[in-house]
């Protein structure tokens, strides 16, 4: 089981909505934060506001900003990759740049961040890996075009690296919410069943942490069909989002 308070933890996507109120989850766990996002105006105020946290602004879709955060966040214990974009698309109106930019944030930058952090955790045998998922990511839903598929890569991703680093000593986990009340799922315009606020979500976010367990999904009952239902026949599954 990891344990956080006194551990150093680079959070990417923490200025605003889950990203956030995990720093502050965190944080209140006793944790070290550095906190990286684009805005430098919103982590700035975010981590003057935390027990021990720095800023370190970054750009995931930038090799070069993920690669001098990377050299300047030096020797971390664990790394949270949350940052995300989101843009409601179907595939009879596809943009083909809005799709592109969200998988460069949800799954290339993950790429890249991590390709900097977990060598040095396998070779040190110690390190924490946390890939923030979606239940969306488990199967095909309607008007998902890009965002589906790219938290489906970086929950697949999460396997990856835990099947490699199975006996090293680094623990890796992914989590996987529903629908969380932040700047992006106000974009939708449908019922978002048992919608959280970032801090619940937060707070099961730091209790999957803690728990060790590989996969967590939530919330329940709503999760279930998205665990369960990857299951059933592609044709069923979809007709319960029909």
């Amino acid at each position: 089981m990891p344990e956080l308070a006194g551990r150093r933890y680079w959070l990417v996507g923490a200025s605003e909505g889950l990203g956030l109120a995990l720093a502050r989850a965190l944080d209140a766990e006793g944790a070290s934060l550095v906190l990286s996002a684009r805005n430098a105006a919103k982590l700035d105020a975010l981590a003057s506001s935390l027990r021990d946290a720095r800023a370190l602004p970054m750009d995931v879709t930038d090799p070069q900003s993920v690669s001098n955060a990377a050299g300047n966040a030096r020797e971390m214990d664990g790394v949270v990759y949350i940052a995300g974009a989101y843009e409601p698309m179907t595939a009879a109106a596809w943009g083909p740049e809005e799709a592109a930019r969200m998988a460069e944030v949800n799954f290339v930058g993950a790429l890249r961040v991590l390709g900097h952090m977990v060598p040095g955790f396998a070779a040190r045998g110690t390190g924490h890996v946390v890939l923030i998922g979606s239940l969306s990511g488990f199967a095909g839903l309607p008007g998902a075009i890009g965002y589906g598929a790219s938290k489906a890569g970086l929950m697949h991703l999460a396997e990856n690296i835990r099947v490699d680093l199975r006996g090293t000593g680094v623990v890796v986990q992914r989590v996987n919410p529903g629908f969380i009340r932040t700047r992006l799922t106000s974009k939708n315009d449908f019922a978002m069943p048992q919608i959280l606020s970032p801090e619940t979500a937060a707070a099961r976010v730091v209790a999957a942490m803690k728990s060790g367990r590989f996969s967590t999904s939530f919330p329940a009952p709503f999760a279930w069909l998205f665990t369960c239902g990857r299951h059933l026949p592609v044709a069923w599954f979809q007709r319960i989002f029909a």
